[in-house]
């Protein structure tokens, strides 16, 4: 039995779409994967494309705040807060099913509360987008819950407002990396998820353990 596309409507449906819960025809999951189509991450179509997709180098010219420096060293010296703030990150981006852009957008906005706080101002910087904004949210918090955890077992905050600024960049770079340009695109959110298991925490131990800035 041939069975139309549900989205075209002309072609042969050949696999199922759970972006759709449909039958579809190859040309159309091509064309619409993360553009029209909301694909979960567990397709196992999206998997083979994540398969032979390759991150694009970014332009140069279009990196943003390229007057801070990220060395090897700042990373490594820092590899505890990049791995708290990656998590965070994703975390917040699996709560509220967002896409690449929405990190994005979240971490531009952070990355200018940030700047303003280098120049003695506080004033924060919040997304229109619902989705931004919570994940934003959910960055801060994890800034506040480090700097809580490092005044108790530490008695002195000692987590600088410029190496958070440093992180977030580090963050966005690696964002703008793995992004596929796809609207509805998570290649972002799906590389995190491969490379940040979450922890497996002691009943005693800490979750700012090795965080020594």
């Amino acid at each position: 039995m041939n069975i139309p596309c549900k989205l075209c409507e002309k072609r042969r449906a050949r696999r199922h779409c759970p972006g759709t819960d449909g039958e579809i025809c190859p040309q159309c999951c091509g064309s619409g994967r993360e553009n029209t189509i909301a694909c979960p991450s567990t397709c196992e179509y999206l998997k083979e494309a994540r398969f032979h997709e390759q991150p694009q180098p970014v332009d140069e010219s279009q990196i943003p705040n390229k007057d801070v420096r990220l060395s090897e060293s700042f990373l490594r010296e820092n590899e505890a807060l990049v791995f708290a703030l990656a998590l965070a990150l994703k975390r917040a981006m699996d709560t509220g099913d967002a896409v690449d852009f929405d990190a994005r957008e979240a971490l531009e906005a952070q990355i200018r509360t940030y700047r303003t706080l280098e120049s003695g101002l506080i004033y924060e910087t919040r997304p229109a987008n619902p989705y931004a904004a919570a994940i934003q949210q959910g960055l801060q918090n994890a800034v506040d819950e480090l700097r809580q955890g490092l005044a108790r077992e530490q008695g002195m905050h000692t987590l600088r407002d410029a190496t958070v600024l440093g992180v977030l960049v580090f963050l966005q770079r690696l964002e703008m990396q793995y992004n596929n340009g796809r609207r509805r695109g998570k290649a972002f959110r799906d590389f995190l998820g491969g490379y940040l298991p979450e922890p497996a925490l002691s009943a005693n131990a800490s979750p700012i353990s090795g965080v020594t800035l």
